[in-house]
């Protein structure tokens, strides 16, 4: 199995070119982190290197493509008198919620990973609530019969 983890820029959450954001989304920190390592690093340490290593990075790394972002997945969708169908042919995927248990790690604090979380059992559940009041209705089994014909 190939190792699905690249280093790209992220030019959506950037400030100058995406680098900083790239960074931190690859090795699993905060970008403010980041930013103020390269910051000092900048300022500290080795301020020419530091620039000539940020703007090879602008040109050598690629923009993070846009299928490779933290969108929501499709879930089943739910049409009525079609029953059940999937835009994904079987395959819905899940979003894992990063939870970061410090401060400098990327991820969500957990209150708001616990907002989330129950947002998501509240649509899951509404989403159910719908079907099985289509499948307990009259209308279901009228196209189930009208179906056998």
């Amino acid at each position: 199995m190939r190792n699905s983890k690249q280093l790209y820029r992220n030019p959506e959450k950037a400030k100058i070119a995406g680098v900083c954001s790239g960074v931190a989304e690859y090795f699993g920190l905060e970008t403010w982190l980041v930013r103020i390592l390269v910051v000092t690093g900048f300022f500290l340490l080795a301020g020419p290197f530091i620039f000539v290593a940020y703007i090879a990075a602008w040109f050598i790394l690629d923009k993070k493509p846009k299928h490779l972002d933290n969108a929501q997945p499709t879930p089943q969708a739910f049409s009525r008198g079609k029953g059940w169908t999937n835009p994904n042919r079987g395959q819905v995927k899940e979003t894992k919620v990063e939870v970061k248990t410090k401060v400098w790690q990327a991820g969500e604090p957990p209150k708001q990973a616990f907002h989330d979380i129950r947002n998501r059992f509240e649509k899951t559940e509404n989403r159910l609530r719908k079907m099985e009041t289509y499948v307990t209705s009259k209308e279901y089994q009228l196209n189930k019969e009208i179906s056998r014909l």
